[in-house]
């Protein structure tokens, strides 16, 4: 892509370069006519034939220096227009890399910049629209690959459950647990899809209201210590006693932090700790689940909040089932609809994942989920 070129300002209009080619045009052709007229009258004595035949020929010589005179002038203005017209037409022809060179200071640069300017934004709708077109692509294939994979092993318990192909009672209550199993995942699959696309639409609208954070947090932790045990992880919890009063969608919110839990479960080194921070101010109250893991590289750690996006399965607990890779792709865009954010810190084995969400009213809010849509 050529670099762009900066705005011309506005020093001098078109119009008074032309009345001024068009002033000295006519000052030349007096001039070289009166010297002509001088020339005849004077010089020419004894030539009666050239006096005779001068009054057809001074207004011809007039027109003929005035045209080339004024041509010669506006020559510049000429060419300029002919080059904005060849750019347009290899714009027009699909030649979006091709900017029209921007020299004058006038009108016609100005017309030359907006060229420049309208193609450079085609350029980037149409990149826009490809990388769109690009997504779509990528979450059919996402969905197709992540859901398969559940779906077909329930078919495959269910058809041996059809045949009756278990030895005794004992397979046949494991082939039905891991039907069950294998369903339960499914849905996970399809909620973790149904809630990206909802949060992604732009008719979506909050369920704001006044929350204690503490105490949502307080309550996700409770119900998340028996299956953090389960795992062989430690919750180690630092955040505080005090209230903390915020408006904001709490089903949404308490989606993010279990996400945030869920991950940190599943790529945690085992056995291992958790820990789980709050830390507010008079702005904004800020989540933090940190967690050791194996190092990831600096291409895995700019992916991660990528969606569909999942790091090698080596990494996941093999007693916890896979997700789409949505997760923090969900926990980031709720945190941004609140107008907050999620980061990662990542140093050596340790992770730590940052949710801010300002503390703001209620009017405030809304505005800001206006403004993300």
């Amino acid at each position: 892509m050529n670099k762009p070129v900066r705005q011309p300002k506005r020093k001098k209009l078109i119009q008074v370069n032309i009345l001024f080619s068009m002033l000295l045009s006519l000052i030349i052709s007096v001039s070289l006519n009166n010297l002509l007229i001088y020339f005849v009258y004077q010089a020419g004595t004894g030539m009666d034939w050239l006096k005779k035949a001068f009054p057809y020929f001074i207004t011809p010589f007039f027109l003929l220096v005035f045209t080339i005179t004024f041509f010669g002038l506006t020559r510049r203005i000429v060419k300029d227009l002919m080059t904005l017209e060849r750019g347009l037409q290899m714009i027009t022809e699909g030649d979006l890399n091709h900017r029209v060179p921007v020299h004058r200071q006038d009108e016609l640069g100005r017309v030359a910049y907006n060229i420049n300017q309208m193609t450079e934004r085609l350029q980037l709708q149409i990149a826009k629209e490809r990388e769109n077109e690009r997504s779509k692509m990528e979450l059919i294939t996402g969905i197709s690959h992540d859901l398969r994979t559940p779906l077909t092993s329930i078919i495959g318990y269910i058809e041996l459950l059809r045949t009756k192909s278990f030895q005794d009672q004992e397979e046949y209550t494991r082939f039905v647990q891991n039907t069950y199993n294998k369903s339960i995942h499914l849905k996970k699959l399809l909620d973790d899809l149904f809630e990206y696309t909802r949060l992604n639409s732009i008719d979506t609208r909050q369920n704001v209201h006044r929350i204690d954070l503490f105490q949502l947090l307080k309550q996700l932790l409770f119900e998340f210590e028996p299956i953090a045990h389960d795992n062989a992880i430690h919750i180690i919890k630092d955040i505080g006693s005090s209230p903390v009063l915020i408006f904001v969608d709490s089903d949404k919110i308490a989606r993010a932090i279990d996400n945030l839990l869920m991950n940190a479960l599943k790529y945690s080194v085992k056995p291992g700790a958790i820990h789980v921070r709050m830390i507010t101010d008079p702005k904004q109250a800020a989540i933090e689940v940190e967690n050791r893991g194996i190092p990831l590289t600096r291409e895995q750690q700019e992916k991660l909040f990528e969606r569909f996006y999942k790091v090698d399965h080596s990494r996941s607990s093999e007693g916890i089932q896979t997700g789409a890779g949505l997760g923090l792709s969900i926990a980031r865009n709720i945190a941004e609809r609140h107008g907050g954010t999620l980061t990662l810190d990542h140093v050596n084995d340790v992770f730590t994942f940052r949710l801010t969400i300002p503390i703001k009213d209620r009017d405030a809010l809304l505005e800001s989920e206006m403004q993300n849509l």
